[in-house]
């Protein structure tokens, strides 16, 4: 079993009336040269959880991090944070669920660990409401 340290929040960087799941972000990902989805775990924009890659397995979704971390992927994002009330409650769900499953684990934005602005909110002060 990987050793989880960090939960890394992400947006697809879609807008608001593009309704995406893991099956389109696993073609997008194909299509750069990967063998798949980088995230562990999608939220649609009716706050529905789809999977990626199993837990068990390193992401692909935050260069130099990816060995030790979880990746949540949040449908929307772009240009702002327009998320939906519906997808809130399902990463509050989620990410409660994985903090209680990985009590040392760090939750971040991907902004924390790069140069984006993803997942367009600060993911640490959230988290921190939990």
């Amino acid at each position: 079993m990987r050793k989880i340290n960090t939960i890394i929040i992400h947006a697809a960087d879609t807008p608001a009336n593009m309704d995406i799941g893991a099956a389109e972000i696993d073609r997008w990902h194909k299509e750069r040269g990967w063998s798949g989805i980088g995230y562990h775990y999608v939220i649609r924009r009716d706050g529905s959880l789809e999977y990626g890659r199993p837990e068990s397995e390193q992401g692909a979704h935050a260069y130099g991090h990816n060995s030790d971390s979880i990746g949540v992927c949040m449908v929307g994002g772009m240009p702002d944070c327009n998320y939906t009330a519906a997808q809130w409650a399902c990463m509050e769900t989620l990410v409660s669920d994985l903090v209680r499953r990985y009590p040392d684990a760090e939750v971040i934005g991907h902004r924390d660990v790069s140069d984006k602005p993803c997942p367009m909110f600060d993911a640490k002060a959230w988290a921190s409401t939990l």
